[in-house]
């Protein structure tokens, strides 16, 4: 799990943990290609995390849809030949991060239209991450039915393919959100949880390692191959 592929903020702001600059982003990728592994979308994950598969896979995912990642790490995706999941917030599509800029963090622009419609030309999975980015696990059920239903519709008007794959934000999430979910016609969803995704795992609530400012490449490392 990414949010910004970029150079982080100065010290002291309270996002530039989710910061990771591009070029470790690329060796990151670079590495792990070395390996033998393979990055995909949620999308191809899914359809290879089945018993007796392949395993060496990894799925890429990037919260928010930040212009960032469209200029800093789709030439590496397509260097290396991966796919990725981008979980939009449809409401901020050619905007801003508003639901961080009003708790007074500072403003990043999100991808525009046009390279939303790019990002999935080129074979990368547009997912979805509600309407307005809040915390699902709190609203009621109206509230956030409407936050997931409306931003499925809107993304997939705008993308022009079925949009399937689903993020929490902030990882807020309860039985009733699960259910909406899956109402809604999304097929995964994923979470916040700290550990690598198996076949054994409910798909409305995929765990996920988050790769942050501070992972050297050993640490990213052992975070993705080692931890349990």
């Amino acid at each position: 799990m990414y949010h910004h592929i970029a150079v982080p903020p100065p010290a002291g702001t309270r996002t530039r943990g989710l910061f990771v600059k591009p070029e470790r982003f690329r060796r990151q990728m670079r590495t792990l290609k070395r390996l033998g592994y393979q990055g995909c979308s949620v999308r191809d994950l899914m359809a290879w995390l089945r018993p007796g598969r392949p395993r060496k896979l990894f799925g890429i995912t990037f919260d928010d849809g930040y212009e960032d990642l469209y200029i800093h790490a789709l030439p590496v995706l397509q260097e290396c030949g991966f796919t990725a999941t981008t979980y939009f917030v449809s409401g901020a599509v050619g905007g801003f991060n508003h639901w961080d800029v009003e708790l007074g963090f500072p403003q990043s622009r999100c991808m525009s239209l046009h390279q939303l419609q790019e990002w999935k030309a080129l074979g990368h999975e547009v997912g979805g991450h509600t309407v307005s980015h809040r915390r699902l696990g709190e609203l009621a059920t109206n509230e956030a039915r409407m936050e997931i239903v409306n931003c499925r519709r809107v993304l997939e008007d705008l993308s022009g393919a079925a949009v399937e794959a689903f993020s929490y934000p902030y990882g807020s999430f309860n039985a009733m959100t699960l259910e909406l979910v899956e109402e809604a016609g999304f097929t995964t969803a994923a979470s916040t949880q700290k550990k690598r995704a198996s076949a054994t795992d409910n798909p409305f609530c995929l765990p996920r390692l988050n790769v942050r400012r501070a992972d050297t490449l050993p640490s990213f490392l052992w975070k993705c191959l080692v931890r349990n």
